[in-house]
C-alpha cells in the first residue's frame, strides 16, 4: 500500500468540506508526487485532528481536496516550551524541526547576553515547524514565538510554570532529574526548557537563574554539547521522565 502524502492546512476540517490547495501544495502533490484525481491525502490543521481527503480537482497551480473522514483525533503534546538562543540558520532550523518532532508545545527564541544572532525569521521558523509536523505524523503544530529578551521573560514569568535550566557549568554532574525536588504539582504542571547560546550563559544570567524558585538547574552529561545537540538531549531527558514518553 502506497504511503499517503500528508499536508497541513489552515482551513477547518470536517466531513464534506472542500479544501483549496495553495500553489506550492498543488505543485508538490501533482508535480512532485504525481497524485491524480481520486487519490487520497492525509490532512491536519493543528486543531481538528487528522482527516482523509480525496483529490477532486487538480492542475499544475491549484487543486481541491474533499474531506471524507477523520483518521485520528487531535493529539496534544505536553505543555512544554523550548527556549533557545538563536544560532546559525541551518542549526536553528534543526532545533525547530526536532522540537516539533519531540513534542514541544511552544518554541521561544530568546536573546541572552552572549547570543550571536539578533535576528530571527519567525515566519520561516513557523514553516519549518509545519513541515516537521507533516513529516513526523503529528496532528499539532507548535507556535514559534517572536524573539524575546531572556531578562524580560524572567521578569514576566507565568505563575506555575517550571523552568529546566540546562547549565553548562554543571558538566559532569548526573543527568537524571533530581526527584527529591519534584512535587506532584510540578511533575504534572507546565514546564519550559532553556538552552543557552554557543558561548554559554553569562555569570550574571547563571546566578539569576539559580536564584529563582521556579528554576531547576540541570546537567546534560560529561561533555559540553553544541546548542542544537543540547536541545535534543534536554527534550529527550524531560520527555522520558516527565513527558508523554513515560
Amino acid at each position: 500500500m502506497a504511503v499517503l502524502s500528508r499536508l497541513y492546512t489552515d482551513h477547518p476540517l470536517a466531513q464534506g468540506h472542500n479544501i483549496p490547495l495553495e500553489r506550492d501544495q498543488a505543485h508538490y502533490l501533482f508535480g512532485v508526487m504525481r497524485r491524480k484525481l481520486g487519490d487520497e491525502v492525509e490532512l491536519f490543521n493543528g486543531r481538528d485532528g487528522e482527516w482523509r481527503g480525496k483529490v477532486v480537482h487538480a492542475n499544475k497551480h491549484r487543486g481541491i481536496l474533499e474531506v471524507t473522514h477523520q483518521t485520528r483525533p487531535l493529539q496534544m503534546p505536553p505543555d512544554l516550551w523550548l527556549m533557545f538562543a538563536p544560532i546559525k540558520k541551518a542549526r536553528t532550523d534543526f532545533i525547530v524541526e526536532k522540537a516539533t518532532e519531540m513534542g514541544a508545545a511552544r518554541i521561544v527564541p530568546v536573546m541572552t547576553e552572549y547570543t550571536n544572532s539578533d535576528r530571527v525569521r519567525q515566519e520561516k521558523m513557523q514553516i519549518h515547524a509545519v513541515e516537521a509536523a507533516e513529516q513526523c505524523g503529528g496532528t499539532y503544530v507548535p507556535e514559534v514565538a517572536e524573539l524575546q529578551k531572556l531578562d524580560r521573560m524572567l521578569d514576566n514569568w507565568p505563575d506555575g510554570r517550571q523552568l529546566l535550566f540546562c547549565d553548562e557549568g554543571l558538566i559532569g554532574r548526573p543527568t537524571g532529574l533530581d526527584q527529591s525536588k519534584l512535587t506532584a504539582v510540578n511533575k504534572t504542571g507546565p514546564w519550559a526548557i532553556l538552552i543557552g547560546p554557543e558561548g554559554g550563559f553569562s555569570e550574571k544570567e547563571r546566578n539569576r537563574l539559580a536564584s529563582l524558585d521556579f528554576v531547576t538547574t540541570q546537567s546534560l552529561g560529561p561533555r559540553i554539547l553544541r546548542a542544537d545537540t543540547a536541545a535534543v538531549a534536554a527534550l529527550t531527558l524531560w520527555q522520558r521522565e516527565l513527558g508523554d514518553w513515560k
